[in-house]
């Protein structure tokens, strides 16, 4: 059953534009460079992300959002614990990050 992640962002206020950019791409990137073991194929599907352009103020300060689609829990599992590139970007964004909020569903599980 595929898992999709949600991931919302806000970026410290004095992070250059361009620091905040090249994070958003590594996080594009995912699609591309996180590969399986098993496999040795990518295993994310990220649909999309960017930054918030709401016109609803209800963002509770999240500046960013990713949308990625994982094939099963194990994929997913693999990502959040072991896969390098996400041990990578998680490691090297920390100091420009301020918060960061996931939520992971299955369609249609309530």
């Amino acid at each position: 059953m595929a898992i999709y992640r949600i991931l919302l962002l806000k970026f410290k206020a004095l992070v250059p534009p361009d620091e905040d950019k090249a994070a958003c791409q590594r996080i594009l990137d995912f699609e591309t460079n996180c590969i399986h073991p098993t496999s040795q194929k990518p295993y994310v599907k990220v649909l999309g992300g960017g930054k918030d352009n709401s016109l609803e103020g209800r963002q509770d300060g999240m500046t960013h959002a990713f949308i990625l689609q994982f094939e099963n829990d194990e994929d997913r599992k693999y990502h959040v614990e072991k896969d390098a590139a996400q041990l990578e970007f998680a490691a090297s964004s920390r100091d420009i990050i301020e918060k960061a909020q996931v939520i992971d569903f299955a369609p249609g599980v309530f």
